[in-house]
This record gives structure tokens, sequence and C-alpha cells, in this order.
């Protein structure tokens, strides 16, 4: 229920329903826009907003579902049932297309089973009969036209007026020619007169020519004149013309009554039709607006997450501009929101955006807030939004509220939601606070949920010291004097009247004039509020801060983590390639060695045989001899160590820079790290040497030289599957690991099982975004494009 009757009006929903009607492709779809209510049945609003949800999903994924023909079959169901009418061309043709539609539309939900069970419950019981598609396409062809072969009657009738019309067309070429020769005809060509092909005659020659004058020019010089031979002809054609019309008359009359029995299906068929425009609508609206299915709760709560105005939304939308999200919640311990701020800092649109998004969900709308949101039902709406004087009624402005507020606390229930904006206005403050303070706490104890705006101090402090009350204020920076439009809960805000004077440019004489008259304990309080909304502002900025370094540092660990999976599982690959070398040049010794043995004891241990046969054996073994990495050579300082010099730890590659001193001590920074360690322990380098040292172990230059080193293609082809799974795994890895857009996977064309595995083993990844084939041109499905994350 709804209080009072432009309740809709002032909260915009008669907007947003003219939006969703522009979304209809037929009549009878605005119909139901039209007749759109407020719900309050739990199963009835869920079932709306989950089939609205449903076929937004198949917008957005863009499902083949192709619907762009709607009528009114209805009207034509209706004209059926009347013995002895028929249906006309283009009727039956609606028929046909809009059937063809719901055909469409149902096989498109059968291939789909259970995906969308809410759509499917549109047409559920609904039978596809295609009789009624087979009886039309005999009569009617694809443009929707009487087919010249409909009966046998029609197609004999086609045939003698395609032979008259030629007969006549030939005869009347023949009258023409003769009187172009004998000069009796005008400038110009044959031409119709009253449906009939005529002769342009000179009015000297008419007597010349037997036939009928149908027509003559202006000056009375020619005359169009239609052969008596022709004129004969043309009889027999409208003759032949009339029976065509009767014929296709009795066809349209036979076929209307083939289909009369038929006629409650049609009906159901345009029921399904209408829902259908009907969701449609509502769906492209709702991606219009970027709006989601919140949580639905059976109690009178709301937790608004990211909510925003949709008329406000789609306002900016052509500005280029954003809308700040609302944050607001209602249940039973929080039920009632005073909202208080400065003018023009956003306590209307907060206000305004909680009664028009719980009017559009009870509509069976889907609303612009996260998905995570929480929206309850409430029985009745009440709001209280505007001036609403009335001479007719004798009303002032301030007797119109307290009409309302009459109504509010006889009728409110904890099912109830209250709007109410600039609580108590109109009158006296000294007596509308008050009063206001009354109906407030009158209604707080009927347990109401709410959201009320207001200026009034008594207010802020009696819902401050009230069980289901709460303060919120819109934020304000008052550095630049602008509003923020951000919802703050557990506070009053200040009206910042003198704030907002002072920067419009107010005299100080004035200003300082309206602090004495306000008093001491108000301007204190005002003060205060403001200090402290000042002070919430930084905290809420420390927060945001925070929370970012933190996300910084989440980021860093997880890319930590990675690193460290990436190098244990490098390390396993190395050891086993060492490991396999290693056998490799053992045997290879084992060899070499036996070989030599062989060849001395052959050769009866010749010394100048066995001296080169020795030699052959060092080379062999020289060959697999790994040489000792050098390391980089540091030139020490003897100089004494200070603050801000370089350091080395002895015997070891570890450089740091000293930041304190303490006698024996050192404090060191050791890249991210702090340490301490004994003067003994370190030599001095110098700051050049130092930094070479450092750019050579860091992390940062480990990974430039191995992204310097990676290449973004990797040729798979003659590999076995194993192997080239094996291989695909360890590159991506790495391709992951250094940032890589995409990489190049050249496995070659051939019967397409290594292409087949390796593409099933990188659809595994999250990482990877999608594939795709290389250019026809140069590849095409032998190579894959890997596009990563």
């Amino acid at each position: 229920m709804l209080y009072p009757e432009n309740c809709q009006e002032r909260l915009g929903f008669n907007e947003i329903r003219q939006l969703v009607h522009q979304h209809c492709l037929s009549t009878m779809g605005q119909a139901l826009v039209n007749k759109m209510q407020v719900m309050t049945k739990y199963d009835q609003i869920n079932k709306f907003l989950r089939q609205t949800n449903e076929f937004k999903s198949i917008l957005e994924n863009q499902e083949p579902l192709q619907i762009s023909t709607f009528f009114d079959i209805k009207v034509l169901a209706d004209k059926i049932r009347v013995e002895g009418t028929y249906l006309m061309e283009d009727e039956l043709f609606q028929i046909y297309a809009s059937l063809q539609t719901v055909f469409s539309v149902i096989r498109f939900f059968d291939e789909r089973k259970e995906i969308y069970p809410n759509l499917e419950a549109l047409f559920e019981h609904l039978p596809i009969e295609k009789n009624i598609l087979k009886k039309i396409e005999v009569i009617l062809d694809p443009k929707g036209k009487i087919k010249p072969n409909a009966s046998s009657e029609l197609q004999e009738i086609t045939a003698a007026i395609a032979k008259g019309e030629q007969e006549v067309r030939k005869r009347m070429d023949s009258i023409y020619k003769m009187a172009v020769s004998k000069n009796w005809v005008a400038d110009g060509s044959l031409t119709v007169r009253d449906g009939r092909i005529c002769i342009p005659i000179l009015a000297e020659n008419k007597r010349k020519l037997k036939g009928f004058i149908h027509d003559e020019s202006a000056s009375g010089q020619t005359v169009y004149l239609e052969p008596e031979e022709v004129f004969t002809l043309n009889n027999k054609l409208r003759d032949l013309e009339f029976d065509k019309r009767r014929e296709i008359i009795k066809i349209l009359i036979a076929l209307t009554t083939e289909l009369r029995p038929y006629t409650p299906l049609l009906l159901s068929y345009h029921g399904f039709l209408t829902k259908l425009d009907f969701v449609r609508a509502k769906a492209l609206f709702a991606i219009d607006i970027q709006a989601n299915m919140p949580v639905l709760v059976k109690e009178a709560k709301t937790k608004l997450i990211n909510a925003k105005h949709p008329l406000l939304l789609l306002s900016f939308a052509t500005e280029k501009k954003t809308v700040v999200p609302l944050n607001i919640h209602m249940n039973e311990n929080l039920r009632i929101v005073l909202v208080s701020g400065p003018n023009a800092g956003g306590k209307s649109v907060c206000m305004k955006t909680v009664g028009l998004l719980q009017m559009m969900l009870q509509t069976g709308l889907l609303v612009p807030v996260d998905e995570a949101s929480e929206m309850g039902i409430f029985d009745q709406i009440f709001a209280d939004i505007g001036d609403d004087q009335s001479i007719e009624s004798d009303l002032s402005t301030y007797s119109a509220h307290l009409t309302k507020m009459r109504y509010f606390v006889e009728h409110a229930s904890p099912k109830t939601l209250v709007l109410i904006d600039e609580f108590g206005t109109g009158t006296d403050p000294q007596f509308g606070g008050p009063m206001a303070e009354a109906v407030l706490e009158v209604l707080n104890t009927k347990k109401v949920r709410g959201v009320i705006t207001t200026h009034y101090s008594n207010l802020k402090l009696f819902a401050g010291n009230t069980n289901g009350l709460e303060n919120a204020s819109m934020l304000f920076d008052n550095s630049k004097m602008k509003p923020l439009y951000i919802l703050d809960l557990g506070k009053p805000g200040s009206s910042y009247a003198f704030e907002i004077a002072q920067n419009i440019g107010l005299q100080k004489e004035v200003l300082a004039l309206a602090k004495q008259k306000t008093g001491t304990n108000q301007n204190s309080i005002d003060s205060l509020l403001v200090d402290l909304e000042k002070e919430k502002r930084q905290i809420h900025e420390t927060k945001i801060n925070l929370a970012n370094q933190q996300n910084k540092v989440k980021n860093l660990v997880a890319e930590n983590e990675k690193l460290k999976l990436f190098l244990e599982e490098n390390k396993k690959v190395l050891i086993k390639e060492a490991k396999l070398e290693a056998q490799t040049i053992i045997r290879d010794a084992n060899k070499l060695v036996e070989n030599t043995i062989a060849q001395i004891k052959e050769k009866q241990a010749d010394k100048v045989v066995t001296k080169e046969l020795r030699q052959n054996l060092q080379k062999g073994l020289a060959k697999n001899e790994v040489k000792e990495e050098r390391k980089p050579i540091v030139k020490t300082d003897n100089s004494a160590i200070e603050v801000g010099d370089w350091v080395q730890l002895i015997q070891t590659e570890t450089s740091g820079q000293v930041l304190e001193i303490n006698r024996d001590n050192l404090v060191l920074a050791l890249g991210d790290l702090r340490s301490v360690v004994k003067r003994n322990r370190v030599q001095k380098i110098s700051n050049r040497q130092a930094k070479k040292v450092v750019q050579s172990n860091s992390f940062s230059g480990r990974i430039s030289e191995a992204i310097t080193n990676f290449k973004p293609e990797l040729d798979l082809r003659g590999m076995r599957g194993e192997n080239a799974v094996q291989e695909v795994e360890n590159y991506l890895d790495k391709a992951i690991m250094l940032g890589f857009p995409s990489i190049k996977l050249i496995h070659g064309k051939g019967d397409g099982i290594l292409r087949k595995l390796i593409r099933e083993q990188l659809r595994k990844y999250k990482e990877v975004t999608h594939l795709e084939d290389e250019h026809a041109d140069r590849g095409g499905d032998g190579i894959t494009y890997v596009h990563l994350k």
C-alpha cells in the first residue's frame, strides 16, 4: 500500500515506468508496464525478479535468442471467434510471424533445459501447434501475400488475367503504332486514366479512332482515349479481377474457419508473447542502469551496498560523470536513520534512493546495488516529500505535513517504510521541532523502518539517546566547502550554515551578529560537529590508505609465493637434468678409461703410445671440467667507517648501507631488512662498487635478465604428447611469472592430437583468458596464441 497517492510520482517511479515502457516491442508489453504495481508477496516478487535476472543474463551473454516481431494477436483471436468473419492477408501474416517468434523462443529454452527455470515457467505446458503455420503457409507466400495457386480456381483466374493483360497490351501497342504513323497522337506515350490505359490523341483527330474518352488536357488540345476493342477486353479483365477477389475471400473464410478451433491456443500464445515482451523490457532497462538482483528476504529490513539512484545514474552517464554509491542498512535494532547535514549535500537523494529502490524491487524490477545487498518486503510505503499545500482544501504547507503525520501514526506497523524529507518544517522551529520529536517517538514505538532528513538539533539529540534510531550525516569537505555525497552512519552532521555563508561572501558583521544571536551553546555544538566531521574524514582517508597498503602487501606476498613455486619447480627440473647429464658424463668417462687401458695393453705399454693415450684421456676429462665461477672483485676501502657508507660482510657477497654506529656495532640496511653486525665482520667498499654489487644480486636484476632471455614463442613440433605438455607447463609458468600478456605455441597441424592435448592442458589454467589460432596465411590452427591475464 502506498500513501499518499502521488507517492510514486514524488519518488520518481513514474519516470522509471516510462523508461521501461520505451523498451517494449508491442502494445501488449506496454500495457503490462502500465499495470505494474507494488507487490507484497515474497514468492510473487521473487519469481518476477528471477525472470528478469535470467533474461538479463541471456542478453549479456549474447545468447542467440532472436525476438523482433510482436503483434496483438488477441484482437485477431477475438475476431476469429465470430462466425462468418474472416482474417485479411496481413492479419494472417501477423499471426504467422508471431507464432514463429513463439516457437523459436520455446525451442531456444528446450535446448537449454533447466538453465533458465523461471523463464521456462512462462510457457509451461504450452504446446507447439505447427499445423497453424502449415495451414497459413498453404495460402500465403513469405511476404504475406496470397499465393496464385492457393486454390485451383484462383490459379485458373490468375492465368486468365495474365493472358487477358497480355492481349490488352498487345492490342493497345498495335493501335498506338497505327495512330502514331497517321500523326493522330499528341506528344507523350500511353497513359492511365481512371484505371484504364489510354492513348493521348489530338482533339482534332478524336473522331478518327473509335473508343471512349476518359479525360482531356487542361488546354483541351489533347484527349485521352481508350480504343473500343481494348475497352471490351478491359471489361473482361475487370470481371476477372472481381472473380479473383471473390475467390480470395472464399479462401480466407475457409482458412479462418479452420483456425477457429485454435482460438484458445492463440490466446495462450498471446499471453506468452505479452509476458516475454514485458520481461525483456525490464531486462534491457536493468542493463541500462547496471542493476543486479539482491538477496531477497521476507523480513522488513534492508542492507544496501553500493546503491545508486537509477535516474541520477542515467543522467550522469550522459554527462560522463559518476554517482557516489550509497551504503545504508535498517533492521530490527537500527530501524530509523535520521540524516542531517548541509543543504545540497545529498540528504534527499539518499532518502529517495532508499524509497525508489524499494518500490522498484517490489514491482519486480532489478535495482542498481551490489549483489550482496539484502532487501526485504514492506507492506506499506509512506512518503512525505515536497510541499503539498492546497488552496482548494485550505491546507498550508505545515497542515499538509501534519495530515500525513496523522495518517502515518494511525496506520504504521513494523512492516512500514516511512520516508520523510525535512521533518518538522513549515512552521515555527520552536514548536515544529518538539512536534516532530513527538511523532518520531510514536513511530519508533510502532517499530517502523524509515529514512528521515532534518536540520533540527533536538531530533539529532533524540536519535542519539534512543534505541532503534541512528544519526547519520552526509560528509562535507570543509576545506573545499564541497559536499562529498557519502553517507556516514553513527553521528549527526552540521548544517555548515556559517561556513557556507562565509564562503559565498556574506558580510563579516552579519555573520558575527548571527553567531551572537544563535547562542554560545549552539555555536559550540555546531563547531564540535564540524571538528568531529573533519576528524572522521581524516580517519576515513587513513583507513583507505591503510587498506591500499594492505592490498599492496597482499599482492607482494602472492607474487612471492608464485615466484617461490616457480623456483622450486625449476630447481626440480635442473636437478633432474643435472643427474641425467652426470650419468652421461660418467658413462662416457668409463668408456674412455676402459678404451685407454685396452689400448695400453694392446700396445704392450709402449712409452710413446702410453703418453699419447694419457694425453687423450686428460683432454676427454677436461671437456666436462666445471670451471669455478668468478666472483666480482670488490675493492675495499681502508678508511674509517661512517654513517651512509657502504660495507660488505666479510667472506660473503652481501652488501648494505650503514644507518647507525653504536661503538663496535653497526646498524645496516640490507635491502628491506635492518640488521646489527659487529664492526670487525664488515669491510668498507666504494659507493660505485656497492651499487654494482647490489644491482647484480637484486631480485629486479635477475628478473630483468630473465625477461631479456625469455622468448614468447615455443616450438613443440616433433615432441611426444607427454613431453610437450610438460614443456608447455614449465614455459607457461615462466611467462606468467614474468608478466607476459601472451605467448605463441607452434605445434603443427598433423592429425591435431598434439594441438588438442596442449589446449586441454591450457584451459586448466585460470590465468589463461582465451586461446586463438594464428592467421590462416601464417599457420592457421597449427599455431596457438595463448592470452594471459
